[in-house]
């Protein structure tokens, strides 16, 4: 008896990605599906520019929290990425959030301390969920 391949896990290639890619191609890809101003926001910068240079190799994200914070931000926001637009991702770290408490993901991730990014990573996969 053969069976059938088994379809590719939701989330399992940006799970991969998030921790095999340098940091900065995880940031380059992250500024593709967030921005660069939210991913500064997530990064605890004010300016744009900073992003820039974390991706150039010009600067590092301040700590290993911070590096951390971003590769987190990168798997859940390609896991949204994989079923909804850009745009919709963006509106969706932004906004409030039911699963969340009515907080916004992007803001638990940056303030929310150790389990923020398990939190998120459950909002999203119940969005996706609801989605689907």
């Amino acid at each position: 008896m053969t069976t059938a391949p088994m379809a590719p896990r939701v989330g399992l290639e940006a799970h991969m990605n998030a921790h095999k890619w340098a940091l900065p191609k995880v940031i380059e890809e992250l500024r593709g599906i967030l921005g660069a101003r939210l991913v500064a926001y997530l990064g605890g910068v004010k300016e744009t520019r900073a992003v820039t240079d974390w991706i150039n190799g010009k600067r590092e994200p301040g700590s290993e929290a911070v590096k951390q914070r971003l590769r987190d931000a990168y798997q859940i926001a390609a896991l949204l990425a994989e079923v909804e637009a850009n745009g919709v991702v963006q509106t969706w770290f932004m906004g409030m959030n039911p699963q969340l408490d009515d907080r916004a993901p992007a803001r638990l991730l940056r303030d929310g301390g150790p389990n923020a990014a398990t939190e998120v990573l459950g909002a999203a996969r119940a969005y996706i969920a609801m989605a689907s």
